[in-house]
């Protein structure tokens, strides 16, 4: 059983889908007559994985459910997931508030699947993505063996998790300054996956904390 973030806040500058919606967050946005973030949250506790459900937001009067807890969330995701990390300890199971189709069969899946590592991130290929979903836009990451998208589930296994955020909160911080971001993530890894060499399992050994 596993503890699992649920990000809701808002990004710098608002966001153009909650306001078009009329709503303040995204999370709040109706899919179907039912909210982003209850979806998600319905979708946790289906999955039979998880035995407590955090919400990180930055206004937490708007989360009422009294099946989940709430913490302010930070300025940044990274920021968020790092507090977390030290008030709710790990494992922690990460997801986002606005993963409105995740499904607990998934949940239950990743978890069952994960790879002895500090952090892992769930992936999918990219035909099983255009099969079920045919005639979309998506954006896939491109290694040498295979293209996938991102799923929004991440799982940090223990307190060493912790080495991760803060790379993550440094590259973060750097998203304006792309030349020492290039440094920081290390230009021999950025250069293999431009060319297409980059494989999965190289990518993970090159991404570990030091």
């Amino acid at each position: 059983m596993t503890t699992a973030l649920v990000l809701a806040g808002v990004r710098p500058g608002g966001d153009p889908l909650a306001e078009f919606a009329g709503v303040s967050h995204k999370a709040l946005i109706p899919i179907g007559g039912v909210a982003m973030l209850d979806r998600v949250v319905d979708a946790l506790r289906a999955s039979g994985r998880i035995d407590r459900i955090v919400v990180s937001i930055d206004r937490p009067e708007l989360v009422t459910r009294p099946d989940v807890e709430v913490l302010r969330s930070g300025q940044t995701l990274s920021a968020s997931v790092s507090d977390a990390l030290e008030k709710l300890g790990a494992p922690l199971f990460v997801t986002t508030a606005d993963h409105a189709l995740l499904e607990p069969e998934w949940v239950g899946y990743f978890l069952d699947h994960l790879p002895q590592t500090t952090v892992a991130a769930g992936l999918a290929r990219s035909e099983n993505v255009m099969a079920a979903t045919p005639g979309t836009k998506r954006t896939f990451l491109r290694f040498a063996d295979g293209a996938f998208s991102g799923c929004n589930m991440f799982f940090l296994r223990d307190a060493t998790a912790v080495e991760a955020v803060r790379r993550w909160r440094e590259v973060e911080a750097l998203r304006k300054k792309p030349l020492k971001m290039l440094v920081r993530l290390g230009p021999g890894a950025i250069l293999s996956y431009l060319l297409g060499r980059l494989t999965r399992p190289r990518s993970t050994s090159t991404s570990r904390p030091t």
